[in-house]
């Protein structure tokens, strides 16, 4: 027995030795295996910057001993791979499917790219799997679902794109799922209701579309679910409200639509609920509260909410954050149930039509840091009870609304107070001086209230206000000594009742850019030291009382100023030579100064002048023939001054000039030159009250010129037939003078004409019977004349007309009674040969026998006449018709209005609807101007207000320019390009009638001084820009080409949405080419190379001006900049400064915002600037597509707005 158990131990022992060492064999095996894996990863990386793999992961050493590799203490198989946050850049190998032990990998934080290997599915052990922040691209293939052991699964912010696989449906063990900020596009399948123990669900910021899948009731365990900034539609489920684990709700940012459903408010476990700008409507529950207890964050602003707002609150008692702005609730007041809520940080309620006063209970939250109840009705007073408790408060936002009573002084207490707005209300008494001493307020706006005294003088010295706006009050007193203000930039005390000296020491506030004082009562000298302020842009001293303290008006220490305006200012001066050192000026207003000398020659010298107005001053002397330097100039008024000599020539040669005043200046006197037929760009002439003789036949080509007026002067002779090519004329004004001859029926055609004064010459013959076409006409005036027969009938069919003046004439007949004759009083008509009528009109009444001589000659014309007359009518139709019906075979055709079937809209607008629109396209109607025409804002009858593009056909490219718009436009759809309404054009005129942008250009808001673009406004548009450029490139059939892409063709609508403009060049490509054309006049700075080299026009192009576009948006330079010289561009410039963009290639302004990290913004605006300086590459082949554009600047979206609710939630926490 004892041998046979010794015999069986030394069989095990053998057999134990045997399978040892056969495992160690295996073992050593699959070690070799896992080394291989590994050293083919770290063969793909191409860039270690922190040297973790290069002197670490060597052949020599065990694996095990490896940085971010942990093994199986059994078996001595890699079991986890970490190298997540080492900014590791390569590929991710297929060998990696042979670490079949590994159970975790994460490669997050690094910048691997191309496509997953599907060897991957070989993990069968694998349970953590994080692939987030790279650079991964390709479709996630449906290999996915072979790794059943997943928990956690995170592809997030990568460039995965294609659909979702439907084999998801395997991962049944899986928890977390986080696939945010890539491509993803399609719909969610319904498959994910199987995915049984899922926690978290994240696909934000992706590219679906479709439903928001009801198997979502299945997800028993989900806690927190973003399906935010998609394109998600057909409502929020009722199904998601009933998931009992749910805390978590974040589906703001699509275009869900309907209701939010009741399960929403009763589920108990909800805290955070972001639900904004999804176009959701309906009401929310009176008592929010009672069925969401655990609600921390609600999001449901910018939505069309209706119905009152939740009036029960006090059941929320841990709700920190509410925005329920910019809804449709009705008028109402604020609950004071609100009040009860004991940890809220921020509440928005911002233009929602609430009324009444704002409850006490409100201002006893002493967690408060933001209250903003801008733009609504409220109204009572602010008590000084109110502001005892609000030790955090730092924004306080109440303008726009009815407050009235004093600002009370307890405001001090919020020390921690950064934005104050109290502007556009009632406020009364003096500003109180506490607001001075708090030490970190950034903006302070109390403008148009009724505030008077003096403004406290520590105000002046505050070191944290960037913003001062206390305009339109009535605030007295001098401004202190001495001023600080270091970091203020804007300072707006224009309309108040303000004394005494500007302040020299106004130059400490050393970044300031603009200044407005306008409309006070300053006296003294403009201090020199304000030439010190190297950022000052604009300064507007107009109506004040400033003199100077010498022979002339030196201002060229103003050296760098675009805008000045000195107007209303007593001045007693002569203009400086210097005045020509001013380079930068664009704008220069110095009416009314009772300035006297010569206008300086070397005003020529300043090239950028764009506005110019010397009106009502004592200048002598002729106009300096330099100013045909100003090539920029626009707006030219040197009218009521002293001027002596003619109108020169070299006006002439100011081919933008739009507005030409000069007027009461008695020593002026000759011919209007001839060449003033050739500013085409000529909208308003005044030259009235001179001692002008002769007006040059070309002036009457100006087919544009909207006002006219050449009254008071000399002028003789007959009016020309060619008057009647004036078709766009509002106003003309010929009285005073000394024609003769009779009122030319060509005037007739005058369709647009709304003023026509004629009154005190020498005309003569009748009035055109045809005067009754002139439908717009408001105004006549043909007094003090010769003027004979009757008053035409045809004069009561213009139902606009509010005035008319035939006195002293030598008219006879019947005065009309009908149309506005009606309201015409006997001052109209006095003074005449032989007129009757009505009593009223102090005529007599006209007599039977009149009545029946005129019965008999109208019998006479009815039977001999008129037969004659059909006879002649007849034959010249005949003869017209065949021409008309030649021409039409021949591509000829004119006809006179052509609808809007040529372009999107579905109905017809007349040239004389659009001229009304406009009135008259006024100049005071010019939305801007372009290289092919100009834009006006006209409202239609229908109260619609409307943008109307008159092309000018006197350029060859006009013309096209206007078929080319509507071809490109006729089968374009995109939000964020202009919609064209209709067109309008024969052989005279062409008009396009667009959708209006009541916000302008983006050009206006980056240069303007009243306007500002925080940084995620600029991006918004620039996301919006590349939108649109994506469809025109890719989703139009055939391809649309833009041409012309820069910030003046950008518009932004009331929401600031952008849409791209102007497509009069834009050119319409088959598939995939390109061609050359040398004719289009794109904009120089923005244009490709390709396009200046050979004129080659495709996508391309377009991608690089919007890289330009990306640089100056955020840079606020533009690519024609003045530094911009000696071979350094703008592309240049922001290239030196990456990787890390410095602040000097950042827009200041951007920097200032107290609401976001610094530090974010510089790091979000490098990376679109990489993106910039790639769409600007020099070889067109080497640039990105728009469609990566967009997707690229979406996810620099979404991670700065990750960042900042990280950084919210922090401050919030602390």
């Amino acid at each position: 027995m004892e041998k046979l158990l010794c015999f069986s131990f030394r069989v095990f022992t053998f057999s134990f030795q045997c399978l040892m060492a056969l495992t160690l064999a295996l073992s050593g095996t699959n070690f070799t295996t896992d080394k291989l894996a590994l050293l083919a990863l770290k063969s793909s990386i191409t860039r270690d910057p922190h040297n973790f793999l290069t002197h670490n992961w060597s052949a020599t050493t065990s694996v095990c001993n490896w940085v971010g590799v942990t093994c199986d203490a059994y078996h001595g198989r890699v079991r986890t791979l970490n190298l997540g946050d080492m900014s590791l850049s390569g590929i991710m190998p297929s060998h990696l499917g042979n670490l079949t032990f590994l159970n975790k990998l994460d490669l997050g934080g690094n910048k691997f790219h191309g496509q997953l290997p599907e060897e991957l599915v070989q993990l069968h052990r694998l349970k953590f799997l994080n692939l987030s922040y790279n650079e991964f691209s390709g479709n996630v293939s449906e290999w996915i679902g072979g790794l059943s052991t997943l928990r956690y699964l995170n592809l997030g912010n990568n460039d995965f794109g294609g659909f979702i696989p439907k084999s998801i449906s395997n991962l049944t063990m899986l928890e977390i799922m986080d696939w945010g900020n890539n491509f993803i596009q399609g719909t969610i399948p319904p498959e994910v209701g199987k995915m049984t123990q899922l926690r978290v669900l994240s696909m934000y910021s992706n590219r679906l579309s479709g439903t928001i899948p009801r198997t979502v009731s299945n997800l028993s365990s989900l806690e927190g679910i973003s399906l935010s900034y998609n394109s998600l539609s057909g409502g929020i489920p009722s199904e998601i409200g009933e998931l009992p684990q749910l805390e978590i709700m974040y589906l703001g940012d699509n275009p869900l639509g309907g209701s939010i459903p009741s399960t929403i408010f009763n589920n108990s476990m909800l805290q955070d609920i972001e639900l904004g700008s999804s176009n959701l409507s309906g009401s929310l529950p009176s008592n929010l509260c009672q069925g969401l207890p655990n609600i921390q964050i609600l999001y449901l602003g910018f939505n069309q909410l209706s119905g009152k707002l939740p009036y029960m609150w006090n059941e929320c008692k841990v709700l920190t954050d509410v925005e329920l702005s910019q809804n449709r609730f009705g008028r109402g007041s604020i609950p004071a149930d609100i009040g009860n809520l004991p940890v809220l940080n921020s509440i928005y309620l911002d233009e929602n039509n609430l009324e009444g006063e704002i409850p006490l209970s409100l201002f006893n939250i002493s967690s408060m840091r933001v209250l903003s109840l801008q733009k609504n009705k409220l109204n009572g007073s602010l008590t000084e009870e109110m502001f005892n408790q609000l030790p955090f408060l730092q924004i306080l936002s109440l303008d726009n609304n009815q407050f009235k009573g004093s600002i009370p002084r307890s405001i001090g207490n919020c020390t921690l107070l950064e934005e104050l707005y109290l502007g556009d209300n009632c406020f009364t008494g003096s500003i109180p001086k506490e607001i001075g001493d708090l030490p970190m307020l950034a903006n302070l706006t109390l403008g148009s209230n009724h505030l008077n005294g003096s403004i406290p003088s520590n105000i002046f010295n505050m070191s944290s206000l960037t913003y001062l706006s206390l305009e339109h009050n009535s605030l007295s007193g001098f401004l202190p000594l001495h001023i600080g203000l270091e970091n203020l930039q804007e300072l707006y005390l224009l309309e108040n009742k303000l004394c005494g000296n500007i302040p020299s020491s106004l130059s400490n506030a050393s970044k300031l850019n603009y200044v407005d004082l306008k409309f006070n009562k300053f006296d003294g000298v403009i201090p020199c030291s304000l030439g010190n302020l190297r950022y000052l842009q604009c300064l507007d001293v107009a109506f004040n009382n400033l003199t100077t303290d010498a022979s002339t008006i030196e201002l060229s220490f103003l050296s760098s100023l675009n805008y000045l305006q000195i107007s209303g200012n007593p001045m007693h001066g002569s203009l400086p030579i210097s005045i020509g050192n001013m380079s930068n000026l664009e704008q220069f207003m110095a009416d009314e100064c009772k300035i006297d000398g010569k206008i300086p020659s070397e005003i020529g010298n300043l090239s950028n002048l764009f506005a110019l107005s010397l009106y009502h001053n004592d200048l002598s002397g002729t106009i300096p023939t330099t100013i045909s330097n100003l090539q920029s100039l626009q707006y030219l008024r040197l009218g009521n001054n002293q001027l002596q000599g003619t109108i020169i020539d070299e006006l002439c040669a100011i081919n933008r000039l739009s507005e030409l005043v000069i007027t009461e200046n008695k020593q002026i006197s000759g011919m209007i030159p001839t060449c003033f037929g050739n500013l085409t760009s000529l909208r308003k002439l005044y030259l009235n009250s001179n001692r002008l003789n002769k007006v040059s036949s070309s002036l009457w080509s100006l087919r544009d010129i909207l006002e006219l007026n050449l009254s008071d002067n000399a002028l003789t002779g007959f009016l020309p037939l060619d008057v009647g090519n004036l078709k766009a004329v509002i106003f003309l004004d010929l009285s005073k003078n000394q024609i003769s001859g009779s009122i030319p029926r060509a005037m007739t055609g005058l369709q647009n004409l709304q003023i026509l004064n004629l009154a005190h010459n020498k005309l003569e013959g009748s009035i055109p019977d045809s005067f009754g076409s002139l439908i717009s006409l408001t105004y006549l005036d043909l007094s003090q004349n010769y003027l004979v027969d009757m008053i035409p009938k045809s004069l009561e069919s213009i139902r606009d007309l509010k005035f008319i003046n035939l006195s002293y004439n030598m008219l006879e007949g019947e005065i009309p009674n009908g149309g506005a004759f009606k309201n015409f009083t006997a001052q109209s008509f006095i003074f005449n040969k032989a007129l009757c009528g009505n009593a009223r009109l102090q005529v007599p009444p006209c007599s039977e026998l009149m009545k029946r001589k005129r019965s008999n000659a109208h019998m006479f014309f009815i039977k001999c006449i008129l037969p004659v007359m059909l006879s002649t009518i007849l034959v010249v139709l005949c003869v017209f018709l065949l021409k008309k019906s030649r021409r039409k075979k021949h591509g000829g055709g004119d006809p006179a209005e052509v609808s809007s079937s040529t372009v999107l809209a579905t109905r017809t607008i007349s040239y004389n609807e659009l001229s009304r629109a406009t009135n008259g396209f006024d100049e005071s109607n010019l939305l801007g101007k372009g290289s092919f025409g100009s834009v006006f804002k006209g409202i239609l009858p229908n109260r619609m207000v409307v943008a109307v593009k008159l092309f000018n056909l006197d350029l060859e490219l006009g013309s096209r320019s206007f078929s080319v718009e509507c071809e490109v436009m006729r089968n374009l759809r995109h939000r964020n390009l202009i919609k064209i309404i209709c067109s309008c054009s024969n052989s005279d005129y062409k008009l396009l009638v667009m959708e209006f942008m009541s916000n302008g250009n983006l050009e206006r808001w980056l240069y303007s001084h009243n306007y500002y673009l925080d940084f995620l406004q600029r991006l918004n548009i620039m996301i919006d820009v590349a939108s649109a450029l994506e469809y025109m490139h890719h989703g139009a059939s055939p391809t649309v080409v833009h041409c012309d892409v820069k910030p003046s063709n950008v518009l932004l609508d009331e929401d600031m949405v952008a849409h791209v403009s102007d497509l009069g060049i834009a050119k319409l490509l088959d598939e995939g080419q390109s061609q050359e054309y040398t004719k289009t006049m794109a904009t120089f700075g923005y244009i490709a190379p390709e396009f200046g080299s050979k004129g080659t026009i495709s996508t391309k192009g377009d991608v690089y001006s919007f890289g330009i576009l990306l640089m100056e948006t955020f840079s606020r330079k533009k690519p024609t900049d003045e530094m911009f010289v000696e071979g350094l561009s703008i592309k240049g410039w922001i290239s030196e400064s990456l990787p890390h963009a410095n602040t000097q290639v950042v827009d200041s302004n951007l920097l200032e915002d107290e609401e976001h990290s610094a530090d974010d913004i510089i790091s979000s605006i490098s990376s679109i600037y990489r993106i910039a300086l790639n769409c600007c590459a020099d070889l067109p082949e080497e640039r990105m597509n728009m469609t990566d554009v967009a997707a690229s600047l979406n996810k620099i979206k979404v991670m700065f707005q990750k960042n900042n609710k990280y950084m919210r939630a922090q401050v919030h926490a602390t």
